[in-house]
């Protein structure tokens, strides 16, 4: 059974940074993609960063995050990790990692087949 748990979240003010983490077992993770997602409350979940499984680990991300966060993988301790610089209060939400095994769609979460509970993002402003 393949598991994903994120770690990392927390309090910071407007303008810090935090950095997430997602460790994935019970499967290859070199065989997914991995994604990034956040959900604010009486909001939908959203896409925030996709990276592929390929080994060029091409990146993708929402408008509302590009050049402040940055996605990246290693295949070797099966990890994913969301570096947040930046952060403003609007980046408040719960922020979920997500396994698929294909980057079309990447932005919707019907795409993805594992996730993990999720970690708490409170930005202060």
């Amino acid at each position: 059974q393949v598991q994903l748990v994120e770690s990392g979240g927390g309090l910071v003010q407007a303008g810090g940074s935090l950095r997430l983490s997602c460790v994935t077992s019970g499967g290859t993770f070199s065989n997914y993609a991995m994604g990034w997602f956040r959900q604010a409350p009486g909001k939908e979940r959203e896409f925030v960063a996709h990276i592929v499984k390929s080994v060029d680990s091409s990146t993708y991300y929402a408008d509302s995050v590009k050049g402040r966060f940055t996605i990246s993988r290693d295949n070797a301790k099966s990890t994913v990790y969301l570096k947040m610089d930046s952060l403003k209060s609007e980046d408040t939400a719960v922020y979920y990692c997500a396994a698929g095994y294909w980057s079309n769609n990447y932005d919707f979460p019907g795409r993805y087949v594992y996730w993990g509970q999720g970690t708490q993002v409170t930005v202060s402003s």
